[in-house]
Formats: C-alpha cells, sequence, structure tokens
C-alpha cells in the first residue's frame, strides 16, 4: 500500500480497516488509502512526511509510532527500488486474507450476541452474512471500467519479461519469459540445459527477479555450488578447463567472404574468400578456425551494422583467451560475496536427493519461506522436471502429466516464471535439429508449458568443438512458431558460460 498505486486500486473497493489485525498495520493502511483518495496514487516516500506530520498531532500511541519509525521506515527504500514487484501474487494474498479476516468478524459478532443472550439477534445477524466481494473472487465484467485497468494490467505483465537477454536472443525468446510462463528446455543428454537454467536465475537475479532454484538430483549441492562459482568466476576449478583456450565470437558471413563495403565494418580483408554463405555457417570447423586465427592475426570479426541484428548474416571466429589458474575456494567466496551478499540479491538454493523432491515439498518450502521473511519469488527455476517424483501411483505417463500440470499451476498460482528442462527421446540423438515429436515419454508435456524450445548441435559435434548452440522453437502457446525458427548462441562451457553472444 505505501509503495504500489496498482495494488490499491485492486484493493480499494473490499477495503476497511477493520480487515486489518494489527494496530500499526491498521494505521499505516489509513494514511495510505487518506492519500490515495487524494492523489490517485500510493505514497511511496511520501509515508516519511506523513508519518512525522502525524507524529506533531500526538494522537497514536507511542509504542505504535516507534514501531513504524525503527521497523518500517528505514526498509523502504529496498521496496523503492525492486522492479520485480510480484502484484498478482501478493492480491490473491491479500483477498484471501481479507475474506477469511471478514468472516472472523462476523463470527465474533454471533459470538458476542449469543454470550449477551441476544438469541434472536444472533440468528439474524448470522442470516445477513454475505461473503466479501474482491477482485479475485468474481468474474470480470468487461462492460465496466475496471475492464480496462485489467486490460492495462494484462499487457503490462506480459510485456515486462522476469529474465531479459540481449539483442538477437532477446528478440528470440524474451516475450515468453514473463510472469505466469511456464518454460521449458528440451535436449539429448550433454547439451548444456543445466548450465541454461543456471544463466536464467543468476542473470534474473542480476536484473532484481527473487529465484528459487530447485536442484532436483541431476548434481549434489557441492556440484552446483561449484558451477555457480564457476560461472561468476568465469574460471574452472578444475586444471584441464583453466589457461588459454579459444572461445566463439560473432561474426559477419559479409567479412569473411570480404563481400561487405560499409563504412562502420570492422575489417579490411577476409579469410574465407572462396567459402560459400552456407559452408561458412554450416562446415567450417574449429580446426578451420584455428588455421586462420594463426595465418591473419589483423583479422577482426564484424557485427557493427544495424541489418546484422535482424538478417542471417550470423557466423563464428574465434577468439583466444587465459583464464588463468584454477578457481580457488577464496576466490569463489569472494565472488558469491560479492555477487549475491554485497547486492543483496536474493537467490535460495534448494538441493534434493535423486527421487525425493516432490511438487507438494516444493509448495510447502515456499509457504515456510513466505512466513519467515516475505521471500516470494519472481522466477523458480527446477533442474530438473523428469526428476520430480510423483505423488500419486498411477500409469507412468499419467503421473508425469500429472506433474506437468502442477508446474503449469505452479506458474499461475505463484503469479511468476516457471523454467525447467527435460530429456528428449532416443531419436534426437540422431537429428540435427529437434522437432514436437522428440517428445519423451508423454507427448502431453507440450500441452502443458507455454514455451519449449530445443537445444541442438550437430550430430557430428562440430559445433560443440566450436561452441555453438542452436535453440529452436518446439511449442510456443502465444503466437506461430515453427520448428525451424532457430538462433544461434555462443558459448564456453568450460568457463560455465552458456550465453557469449547470439546470431540469427
Amino acid at each position: 500500500m505505501i509503495t504500489s498505486t496498482p495494488f490499491i486500486q485492486q484493493i480499494y473497493t473490499a477495503w476497511d480497516v477493520q480487515l486489518l489485525e494489527a494496530q500499526m498495520a491498521r494505521l499505516l493502511a489509513g494514511w495510505c488509502i487518506r492519500y490515495y483518495e487524494k492523489y490517485q496514487e500510493a505514497p511511496k516516500k511520501e509515508i516519511e512526511g506523513i508519518y512525522y506530520q502525524e507524529l506533531k498531532t500526538g494522537r497514536h500511541p507511542q509504542v505504535v509510532m516507534e514501531e513504524i519509525e525503527q521497523e518500517i521506515l528505514p526498509k523502504l527504500s529496498d521496496e523503492y527500488e525492486n522492479e520485480k514487484f510480484n502484484l498478482g501474487y501478493l492480491l490473491d494474498q491479500t483477498h484471501e486474507y481479507f475474506n477469511e479476516r471478514h468472516l472472523q468478524n462476523h463470527t465474533e459478532r454471533i459470538t458476542t450476541l449469543l454470550e449477551d443472550g441476544e438469541l434472536l439477534e444472533a440468528e439474524k445477524c448470522a442470516c445477513e452474512y454475505k461473503p466479501l466481494i474482491t477482485d479475485s473472487s468474481t468474474g470480470l465484467d468487461l462492460s465496466s471500467e475496471v475492464a480496462l485497468d485489467r486490460v492495462k494490467k494484462a499487457f503490462e505483465e506480459t510485456a515486462k519479461p522476469v529474465v531479459r537477454y540481449p539483442k538477437q536472443l532477446g528478440d528470440f525468446w524474451n516475450q515468453q519469459l514473463v510472469r505466469g510462463g511456464f518454460v521449458v528446455l528440451t535436449a539429448s543428454d550433454k547439451r548444456g540445459k543445466s548450465f541454461w537454467l543456471l544463466d536464467m536465475a543468476i542473470r534474473a537475479c542480476r536484473q532484481k527477479a527473487k529465484v528459487v532454484f530447485f536442484q532436483a538430483g541431476d548434481m549434489t549441492e557441492d556440484q552446483q555450488l561449484k558451477r555457480i562459482c564457476t560461472y561468476l568466476t568465469k574460471k574452472s576449478n578444475l586444471k584441464k578447463y583453466s589457461g588459454k583456450m579459444f572461445q566463439p565470437v560473432r561474426d559477419c558471413i559479409h567479412n569473411q567472404r570480404d563481400d561487405c563495403d560499409l563504412e562502420e565494418r570492422e575489417c579490411d580483408f577476409g579469410v574465407f574468400e572462396d567459402k560459400t554463405e552456407e559452408q561458412l555457417r554450416r562446415e567450417i570447423t574449429l580446426n578451420d578456425l584455428k588455421k586462420e586465427y594463426k595465418d591473419s592475426p589483423d583479422y577482426r570479426p564484424c557485427s557493427a551494422c544495424e541489418e546484422y541484428r535482424y538478417k542471417p548474416w550470423g557466423c563464428s571466429w574465434i577468439e583466444e583467451v587465459d583464464s588463468g589458474a584454477p578457481m580457488t575456494v577464496k576466490e569463489a567466496q569472494a565472488a558469491v560475496d560479492e555477487y549475491f551478499i554485497q547486492n543483496n540479491r536474493r537467490f535460495k538454493l534448494s538441493s534434493h536427493a535423486n527421487g525425493t523432491l516432490t511438487l507438494k515439498e516444493i509448495k510447502g518450502l515456499l509457504d515456510v519461506w513466505e512466513r519467515q521473511d516475505g521471500f516470494s519469488p519472481d522466477l523458480i527455476v527446477i533442474d530438473y522436471a523428469d526428476l520430480l517424483v510423483p505423488e500419486v501411483r498411477t500409469e507412468f505417463r499419467h503421473q508425469v502429466d500429472n506433474i506437468w500440470k502442477g508446474l503449469r499451476n505452479l506458474s499461475q498460482e505463484r503469479h511468476c516464471l516457471v523454467a525447467s528442462a527435460t530429456q528428449a527421446d532416443a531419436a534426437a540423438y540422431e537429428k540435427n535439429r529437434l522437432k514436437i515429436s522428440n517428445f519423451s515419454e508423454d507427448k502431453r508435456k507440450n500441452a502443458h508449458v507455454t514455451a519449449m524450445y530445443g537445444l541442438n548441435q550437430d550430430t557430428k559435434d562440430r559445433e560443440k568443438r566450436i561452441g555453438l548452440t542452436r535453440i529452436n522453437e518446439i511449442v510456443i502457446r502465444e503466437g506461430d512458431f515453427s520448428n525451424a525458427n532457430e538462433i544461434t548462441v555462443l558459448q564456453n562451457l568450460k568457463r560455465g558460460q552458456p550465453f557469449l553472444g547470439s546470431y540469427w
């Protein structure tokens, strides 16, 4: 109520000061409502001025005013900066609480009348009970002005990704990474599914989202922590993945073929002038790139022009990087301290042994964290969905279907983005690009997601050696999609980086 105008707008029609139990809450809420009625917005930082003005009047208990000054006002700066305010979930919780308090207050009135011997009045009071009308308990009347606010909210909620990626990859899938979304990555073994889920989680955390990462048994907590530290430091703790190495960078086929004459081009000669566009994008090997890198030390890759962002001109070049000595424990601790602790970024890691984590336990933990410290996630990552244990034993494919229904429900109930991964079928090992038919266990998985993407590499491992992965559309609920729609991303998994750049 202090920081969010949309929140006050949504609860205003059901508002009654008696619905709040605590005296401090009633006092603060009353100030917010009066301010909203006068200025049509939440007070935000003006609440401090309101507080000191009310303090001068001497009308309020000193202990309550001291509690506001010590417990509420110092924490408001964090609320002002919270870009990922989970309005939908908080409204649902508020309406549920209001209905509970409304019923409690009515019950107390009946009890008081009975204790006073007013039997007829008590019976009359009982018969007069009406449920509290809230936005979440009624249908939406499209002939009312409330509908206009709800339409605006619908567009705003779907326009703001919980996690945002830059440039081409952002254009490719940001619109699916929104609240209420259930997004799944599918691939065969060792294609980087877990790396991508971690990248989404840490990237969202940097963008001020609250994140919970459920490790369902693919890795131990120790292994997951090492991977997080590798991601943050861009260094492996293993000697064989340390020191000098090659990693891919973005380049343009017209730069490599030397048939570009744009002023912004960053190089004045080519390295593969005798190759076709198709060969540059589909056949060049890591050894080819290493040879030209050695023979042409002055060559510079280019992605400078505006057209590059939207046209299929991308191809790969390489650069030599040096990650230095293997990561030490002190370096890992320093990275976690700087990234999470010093910046107050909320990231919960919940690790479970294989074959133990259920949806019921996930929901239970979310409830506990919310009660303990007000933690309500904007992004829930589950690594990965196929490892969740069914709560009801039925035919196997029905168990899978129930789990995926539950994950979709989780994204809807919590008004958050749920991201997970799944294993593709055996036929995927022989495919250069996954299709909608490459599901495992049950095809109804595709029916429950809001988006599913495939992680692809060629069967000869040419792309894997260079550090390329192609992401393609498997299922997109909103809008047209095609399995042929794909984007190429550059990565260096030795340094824990599944995303270095992208191109069409």
